[in-house]
């Protein structure tokens, strides 16, 4: 590293020359100067190996420190107005980032090049550029929005969506409105880098929450770099059994994996002595699975697990080079390795095509991590691995069928994880739901209102998405909120370093044995695992420090022991996930799903459980319940009561009997899990609320609607329809949202033991007559027309049903602007001769079946509900058979009538059957009665 001090501006404050030696994206650092003199973001779009980490933060560096040295603010200082912040998705990728640019500048970690990650951290004001894992930079613009101190914000690795990378995106546009001296930078690996640029210009209004409209934005520059990949051979070992069976990863493929890496690996060792090789598999589990087969088969060959797991200097070890003289290597890792991280001497890549992806189930009330089939641009990415460095080989150990059936990309999280961090985060911001943010997708309705019932139930946000002062605590707090809610409130009441401990252990990424959460805490005190220890006691740090927001702060600390404790603090953390035992190793949660104890379960089958983790699963070991409990701890019934804060109460639960009758009991529950039950009596409102329930659900039908209801329901209906308010709908809606207004006394009677079955339900249709208009019921939607014979005939109006969705006459046709009244008055005839032969084009009508001698002279058809609707006649012979079907008389009896006339009078000779229905008499009788009359 080079400074200029104070003296002068023309040397660079990091010499990019020795940097980037050797890496393809120093060709492309003129450009990305350029861009930032003319803008204040841009994106990077590089392959990965092509040294863009490595270079554009110095470069960035040297740029800000040039503007500053020239500007009034800095004053010729030869530094950057503020820090470069870097963010990595991962926590070694930022020590690798920060320890490769601390080497190639010869200076000292922490003192010009420095990182921080959870609980690590190695920084000082001489700090230039700064390596952070996402969530870190999260919670300092929590803190400080403006962001002061930091000139330039670089987001690496933004394809790989990772839920704090897109929130990142969408907070730091915000904090550069208010900014103009703040630079960003998004770096992406993949073709995306295009949209990136457009969601960079934007101020987040264009898309306003729906993921569209970013087309039309100007982008930012967009800076790109040829490939630094080597020849590279892909070829597919596949396996010749299922990948993913019932219970997770088969091990019969993981052995597989195992068997095709060491093959290939002595295969290509003897033409080439340094090679490495680089195993992808899908989580930790599945890594130490096929580290351990390997050592078992090998001792020439040294073999590195890498995952997140694993203390930082087995990490560190992992992912750097081969030591003179040292053993090939065999590195097994998760998608750690994929793209953020280049492992020296990798020329081999053994490729599993399975990722762990996160996965959020509305439906059971559950959010984890899934294994699934990676994406194509995950795969090439993957072998790109074993070409950095020179020719490489990729073996991918599934078929070629399977990688054309993957995802072209990778899915990205926020549309499938829990979104309950991300909604406190957007809160605590200030902008609920995160609207007028820029996003890449924004986060899906539905799951950010399951998150915010549960910020609400933690009391960290209010009705209104608001923060609240514990919310405000949560957020401050680097954990989920619902674990971060356990931490306050329980050190409050217990020790802290023991409920950090419950909540260290829980959280952990180690599997819980036999689903134990007890034990595996017991077994952390007699053998602390280092990684939880050190969590341990960052989170007791954080308990002291939050403790007096607690419920029970200022009180005597109470005792419990280990089991205790363990169910108590998860009870708290997850009230929807108390438990009691149904029987056969099942357990209903208080959500309402169910759940399997596993096979190894080593805590018995205890009557109630707080339940750490759940997930989904199939086959023997779910119990057929879809899901099995990886980790619990026993409760007491008081300690679940005690948790379950609103969840637990008493509600009253009617149903409705075949016969009709309602029946009610008083239920004592914890959501779902019902705990005793007895007999009541339901009020009036409580019979509304049911019936309004059961008609929603089941319908109409669950009434019992005589001749003279359904009568009175369909003319109410048909004048809905096409005259709309005040005349009521008479759709299932409708119905149920006013029951009370129409059948409230029938309810009093309902909830003393009448049953549904016998109400006569003309009356209380009745009620929903609009006043004044009803005393005209008859006369827009008459029960009866009189024919011109004299006698009258029943209308048949269609059912209420075949309205569709009860609406009524709609205004679409109006038009909208400044016109005159003479425009205006027109316009409005227009509109409702349009309406009006729409709805008749459109609607089902109402049947008159007369004899068609009866309607002899009749020159208009009659029309009802104010002239809106014409009547459809069924014409009948005398002997009272179909003749016709119209809804213009005129039309008829000057046209078909012919026809009709001559087929019918030969058979009905003794009824009339003039040439001119138009001026006959009309008569229900023969021609002999006729004459005699």
């Amino acid at each position: 590293m080079t400074s200029t001090g104070n003296s002068s501006n023309t040397h660079p404050l990091f010499d990019l020359d020795v940097i980037g030696e050797g890496l393809v994206f120093a060709d492309s650092l003129p450009e990305l100067d350029a861009a930032l003199a003319s803008h204040r973001a841009a994106v990077v779009q590089a392959p990965p190996g092509t040294g863009k980490t490595t270079l554009v933060p110095p470069a960035v560096a040297n740029h800000l420190a040039r503007a500053g040295a020239g500007s009034d603010v800095s004053s010729n200082t030869g530094t950057p107005p503020g820090r470069i912040i870097v963010t990595q998705p991962r926590r070694v990728a930022a020590r690798a980032a920060a320890h490769r640019l601390t080497q190639l500048t010869g200076t000292t970690l922490g003192e010009h090049i420095g990182y921080t990650v959870r609980g690590d951290s190695h920084t000082s004001a001489a700090t230039i550029i700064e390596f952070v894992t996402p969530g870190i930079l999260v919670r300092r613009l929590l803190a400080d929005p403006m962001a002061d101190g930091t000139a330039a914000i670089i987001l690496d690795e933004v394809h790989e969506r990772h839920l704090e990378t897109d929130l990142l995106l969408a907070l730091t546009g915000e904090t550069q409105q208010v900014r103009d001296d703040l630079t960003i930078i998004a770096m992406s690996a993949t073709v995306d880098a295009p949209t990136f640029a457009r969601l960079l210009a934007s101020d987040g209004t264009e898309n306003d929450g729906m993921g569209t409209g970013l087309e039309n934005v100007e982008p930012v520059p967009h800076i790109s770099s040829a490939t630094a990949l080597h020849p590279l051979t892909i070829t597919y070992t596949p396996h010749t059994g299922d990948r993913i069976g019932p219970r997770g990863v088969e091990t019969s493929f993981l052995n597989h994996i195992a068997t095709t890496a060491l093959t290939a690996h002595r295969e290509a060792l003897a033409t080439n002595p340094d090679t490495d090789a680089l195993v992808f598999a899908p989580g930790a589990l599945e890594v130490d699975h096929i580290t351990q087969q390997l050592r078992a088969a090998t001792t020439d060959i040294d073999v590195l697990p890498l995952h997140g797991q694993l203390p930082a200097q087995q990490q560190d070890h992992a992912i750097r080079g081969r030591e003179p003289g040292g053993k090939p290597r065999i590195i097994v890792s998760t998608t750690l390795a994929e793209s953020s991280l280049t492992v020296p001497g990798v020329h081999l890549v053994i490729d599993s095509g399975l990722t762990r992806e996160p996965r959020r189930n509305a439906t059971r009330g559950m959010s984890g991590l899934v294994t699934v089939s990676a994406s194509q641009a995950s795969a090439e990415q993957r072998a790109g691995r074993a070409a950095r460095l020179g020719p490489g080989t990729a073996i991918r150990c599934y078929s070629e069928r399977s990688h054309a059936a993957a995802p072209a990309h990778i899915t990205p999280a926020i549309t499938t994880a829990d979104l309950t961090e991300t909604a406190l985060t957007l809160a605590a911001w200030g902008a609920p739901r995160g609207h007028n943010l820029r996003w890449i997708n924004p986060p899906p309705a539905a799951a950010l209102n399951d998150a915010e019932k549960t910020l609400q139930a933690l009391n960290a946000i209010d009705s209104e998405g608001r923060i609240t002062e514990h919310g405000r605590t949560l957020a401050s707090i680097p954990l989920n909120p619902r674990w971060a809610h356990a931490l306050v409130d329980n050190a409050a009441r217990y020790s802290a370093e023991d409920v950090a401990a419950v909540i260290a252990v829980a959280t952990g990424e180690q599997r819980i044995p036999g689903a134990n959460l007890p034990d595996a805490i017991r077994h952390q005190q007699r053998k602390p695992h280092r990684p939880t220890q050190r969590e341990t006691q960052r989170l007791t740090r954080l308990a002291h420090k939050h403790a007096g927001a607690g419920e029970g702060a200022g009180e005597a600390p109470e005792h419990a022991n280990a089991a205790e404790l363990a169910g108590i603090v998860t009870a708290t953390a997850w009230p929807d996930r108390i438990a009691k035992h149904m029987g056969e190793g099942i357990y209903l949660l208080a959500s309402g799903t169910r759940a399997a104890l596993p096979p190894d379960a080593t805590f018995g089958r205890p009557e109630w459980l707080a339940i750490a983790d759940v997930t989904r699963a199939h086959g023997h070991a779910a119990a057929g319940t879809g899901a099995i409990i990886r980790a619990a701890a026993p409760l007491t019934p008081a300690e679940a009561t005690k948790a379950a804060g609103n969840l637990a109460g008493t509600t009253t639960r009617i149903t409705i009997t075949p016969n009709g009758t309602i029946s009610a009991r008083s239920i004592e529950a914890i959501g779902a899990i019902e705990l005793r039950a007895t007999p009541t009596k339901p009020n009036p409102t409580q019979a509304a609320e049911a019936l309004a329930e059961h008609l929603t659900t089941h319908g109409l039908n669950a009434l019992t609607f005589n001749t003279n209801a359904t009568a009175l329901g369909n003319r109410l209906a048909f004048l809905h329809h096409h005259i709309g308010d005040p005349w009521p709908a008479m759709d299932e809606h409708h119905l149920a949202a006013t029951i009370t207004e129409w059948l409230g006394p029938e309810l009093n009677d309902v909830a003393h033991g009448a049953s549904l079955n016998s109400i006569d339900l003309t009356e209380p249709l009745r009620r929903l007559l609009p006043w004044p208009e009803a005393a005209h019921l008859d006369e827009l939607a008459p029960a009866r027309i009189t024919l011109p014979s004299g006698n009258t005939a029943a209308i048949k109006y269609p059912d209420a049903s075949e309205y569709g969705d009860g609406d009524g006459v709609s205004d679409d046709a109006v038009s909208e602007g400044d016109t005159s009244a003479e425009e205006t008055s027109a316009e409005e005839t227009r509109t409702e001769e349009t309406r009006t032969a729409r709805t008749q084009a459109e609607s089902p009508q109402p049947v008159v079946a007369a004899k068609l001698q009866e309607t002899f002279g009749w020159t208009e058809t009659p029309r009802l509900a104010g002239g809106r609707a014409p009547v459809l006649f069924h014409l009948l012979s005398p002997a009272g058979r179909p003749l016709a079907v119209t809804s213009d008389l005129h039309s008829f009896f000057t046209g078909p009538y012919a026809d009709v006339r001559a087929e019918m009078r030969g058979r009905y000779p003794k009824h009339p059957w003039p040439e001119d229905p138009l001026t006959a008499q009309p008569t229900h009788l023969t021609n002999r009665k006729l004459r005699e009359k």
